[in-house]
């Protein structure tokens, strides 16, 4: 046996052998017009709401990036539950959704509670993460105004996808790794803990997210196993630039 197969791999294993007895693995059709609660314009995370929204594409669509089941089961279990949790929250410390934005509340989020803090960054996360996605998963490259950015704050593409990659591959545990453009508008790289991301308070890393990669074990571990690299290296096929670039120029 793999001396690398801890009790929290083989959880998971587990778990999902269990969501693949109890859910069907047919692909549902799922609705190509925009998602309700999205804005044709406005601030660049317009359409991140306070609930799940559904996806746009077929589970197997990022296929041979992501595996159709790590895909349902990340969606409709991982990602359904923190949507849930934050809900619950949001009740139990009296949040007032009407007045104020998921990134706004994100902002000050040293004034709620560590439930709040982990659901409330773990749906955002998770929102922003489908949306970066896009169909089919063949590879494409930034452009236009985003491109050049790249360029001048990295020197070039390649030079900003390896400094990218590095973030992901050594983010200690589970997070994410980020595009982040700063204040000063200058593209920045970066990780997080856990499901905290750059628009907290309590963040090391702060600045607008252009940009984020999912490297929890539940993203990948179906296909890549313990091989994080190698799911980083396939995850810029599946990058929807089109997406990333408007919400660069909307930042």
């Amino acid at each position: 046996m793999n001396s690398n197969f801890n009790p929290t791999r083989r959880l998971f294993i587990k778990n999902v052998g269990k969501a693949a007895l109890s859910t069907s693995i047919a692909i549902p059709f799922l609705s190509s017009v925009a998602c309700a609660g999205e804005t044709a314009g406005g601030d660049a995370d317009g359409d991140i709401t306070w609930t799940q929204q559904p996806l746009k594409y077929a589970y197997n669509a990022i296929e041979p990036v992501v595996d159709a089941l790590t895909m349902e089961i990340h969606y409709s279990k991982h990602a359904a539950a923190y949507a849930k949790s934050l809900g619950e929250a949001v009740k139990d410390e009296n949040v007032n959704t009407g007045s104020i934005t998921v990134p706004g509340l994100l902002a000050g989020i040293s004034k709620y509670s560590a439930k709040m803090r982990n659901n409330a960054g773990g749906h955002y996360n998770h929102e922003l993460f489908w949306r970066s996605l896009r169909t089919p998963a063949e590879g494409n490259a930034p452009s236009g105004p985003l491109a050049d950015q790249i360029k001048k704050d990295f020197n070039s593409v390649e030079a900003f996808q390896n400094q990218f990659n590095e973030a992901a591959k050594t983010r200690f545990g589970s997070g994410w790794a980020w595009l982040v453009l700063t204040n000063d508008k200058k593209l920045v790289i970066g990780s997080t803990p856990n499901q905290d991301n750059p628009l907290m308070d309590i963040s090391d890393l702060k600045g607008f997210p252009v940009l984020g990669l999912d490297v929890w074990e539940h993203a990948y571990y179906l296909k890549y196993q313990n091989k994080r690299p190698d799911y980083v290296s396939a995850w810029w096929n599946a990058v929807n630039w089109d997406y990333i670039q408007q919400r660069f120029a909307k930042a």
